[in-house]
C-alpha cells in the first residue's frame, strides 16, 4: 500500500463526519428559522440559503458529492447536446394535443350524457 491509496483511505473515512456537520448544518438551519420566527422573513430566508450553501461545499469534499457534481457536470453536457425542436414543431405539437384533449373531453362528456340518461331511464 503506498502513500496515496492511504492518503485515499483516510480521507474516505472522514465522509461520515462531513456528512453529519451537513445534517447538523441543516438541523441548525431549521432550528434557528424557528427559534428566530418574530424576525423578518428576508433575514431568516438569507440564513437559511447561507446555511444551505455552507452545507453544500461541506458535502462536495466528499467522494459521494464529488461524484455527483461530476454527474451535474455531464448532465449539463448532454443538455448541450441535445437537438431541441423548432419554434413551428413546438407550436404545430401543442396545437395537436390541444385538439385531441378538446375531441377527447367531447368524447368521454358524450358518454357521460349517455350513461347518465340510461341509469336515469332505468331508476325511473
Amino acid at each position: 500500500m503506498d502513500l496515496s491509496t492511504n492518503a485515499e483511505n483516510k480521507a474516505g473515512s472522514l465522509d461520515w463526519l462531513k456528512w453529519l456537520i451537513v445534517a447538523a448544518l441543516l438541523a441548525g438551519g431549521v432550528f434557528a428559522n424557528w427559534y428566530y420566527q418574530d424576525e423578518m422573513l428576508l433575514i431568516r430566508v438569507v440564513g437559511l440559503l447561507a446555511t444551505a450553501a455552507v452545507a453544500i461545499l461541506v458535502a462536495l469534499q466528499t467522494e459521494r458529492g464529488k461524484a455527483i457534481w461530476a454527474l451535474l457536470k455531464e448532465s449539463r453536457t448532454e443538455v448541450r447536446r441535445v437537438v431541441w425542436p423548432s419554434n413551428q414543431e413546438t407550436t404545430q405539437t401543442t396545437m395537436v394535443v390541444l385538439l385531441l384533449v378538446v375531441i377527447f373531453a367531447l368524447i368521454l362528456w358524450g358518454l357521460d350524457s349517455l350513461l347518465g340518461w340510461i341509469v336515469s331511464s332505468i331508476i325511473g
